[in-house]
């Protein structure tokens, strides 16, 4: 090889390996701030008004239900993320939808509220589901009509706004995250038994989280995009731009902060919420004016879900044709990989969820 070009190769390999370890290094360089073993419940901690790691709720009566029974994951004021169960299963959802885009000044978001990325757990609760003797859920995931129209440039209202029972915002993916309570009024994401990726259907079947999801990977991101609140802010990563876990102490009473962010493909010093491990979670009051939902769904929307004894099964949904042929001729458990139909590389393992050898996206 020419002396020359043998150098500029070397030189150039020397970067790309140089490169690739700092930004490993960068990825790895997490900084945690608060123990998975002993997370703050946030039982109790409803106010009338702002108030730092408090929910801001428009209602004071809550009707009870939620998780019948609880965890042992539970202990006094905290409780072990490592310890709690989840619902079994992992259900695709072929017919997901979501679309974000912007018109004038808005930003119009319409999904169905089924996750595009990642797989369910089998609702309702299978009785010889363990997550049974804790919250039997009884009701069946369905699609749903989520329109909103968002300001494109929210702006800080003189006064904080209260948060409703259930959805203040929606997830990139298309998944409404409500605010952290549940129908009793407790810490939603301590005390009720959701499925691997942290969701759930409420009484109407609609699937939603309450806090972080471990299949949204942009979540451990540095300073990520995620989500966005009903007054139009973004809901952003729990690790700041040098990867470092943010809490209550650094955030305000609504659960957001000032800082440099990419919006709208623009770096800008803006303020936005921030998800966390601890409670509130995502959203603690609305620090913009949020928007109205659509006419009938505040009152469908009102409760985390109501028991209903004669709650239909749900349907088993088959997994895509790629998912199928990637697990052609493979065994069991076997790694397998395919293109999803929204065009996503999706990475996992052969399972059978449907009576059928199909690939099924890992659990992050």
């Amino acid at each position: 090889m020419n002396p020359r070009l043998f150098a500029l190769f070397l030189i150039a390999f020397t970067q790309f390996v140089i490169c690739g370890s700092v930004a490993h290094a960068r990825e790895a360089a997490k900084i945690s701030t608060l123990d998975a073993h002993a997370l703050p419940l946030g039982d109790g901690k409803v106010s009338t008004a702002p108030k730092r790691g408090y929910v801001y709720s428009c209602t004071s009566s809550f009707r009870g239900g939620g998780a019948q029974h609880t965890g042992n994951w539970i202990s006094g004021s905290t409780w072990d993320l490592t310890k709690k169960i989840s619902v079994r299963g992992d259900v695709f959802w072929t017919n997901a939808a979501t679309s974000i885009n912007t018109a004038g000044n808005q930003r119009l978001i319409s999904s169905n509220a089924l996750p595009s990325n990642h797989t369910t757990g089998i609702f309702p609760v299978q009785r010889d589901d363990p997550a049974f003797q804790i919250d039997h859920n009884p009701n069946a995931i369905s699609a749903q009509t989520i329109t909103l129209a968002l300001p494109l440039s929210p702006t800080v209202a003189a006064q904080s706004g209260c948060l409703p029972m259930g959805m203040v915002g929606v997830m990139l993916d298309g998944v409404p995250f409500f605010n952290a309570l549940d129908d009793a009024g407790r810490d939603a994401v301590a005390h009720e038994v959701q499925d691997h990726c942290s969701g759930h259907p409420q009484h109407k079947g609609e699937y939603h989280y309450h806090g972080p999801s471990g299949c949204v990977k942009a979540e451990t991101e540095n300073n990520s995009l995620i989500g966005y609140a009903l007054d139009g802010f973004g809901i952003y990563s729990m690790y700041d731009e040098n990867g470092v876990e943010l809490t209550n102490d650094d955030l305000d009473a609504c659960h957001g902060w000032v800082s440099r962010i990419e919006w709208d493909g623009k770096s800008v010093e803006m303020y936005h919420y921030v998800l966390t491990r601890e409670y509130p979670y995502t959203v603690g009051c609305f620090r913009g004016v949020a928007v109205s939902e659509p006419a009938g769904r505040n009152q469908a929307m009102s409760g985390d879900r109501t028991k209903r004894a004669d709650a239909p099964r749900q349907r088993h949904h088959q997994p895509p044709a790629q998912a199928l042929s990637a697990c052609s001729g493979l065994s069991q458990n076997a790694a397998c990989s395919f293109v999803s139909p929204r065009g996503n590389r999706v990475k996992g393992t052969c399972q059978s969820p449907a009576g059928k050898l199909a690939c099924v996206p890992q659990r992050r």
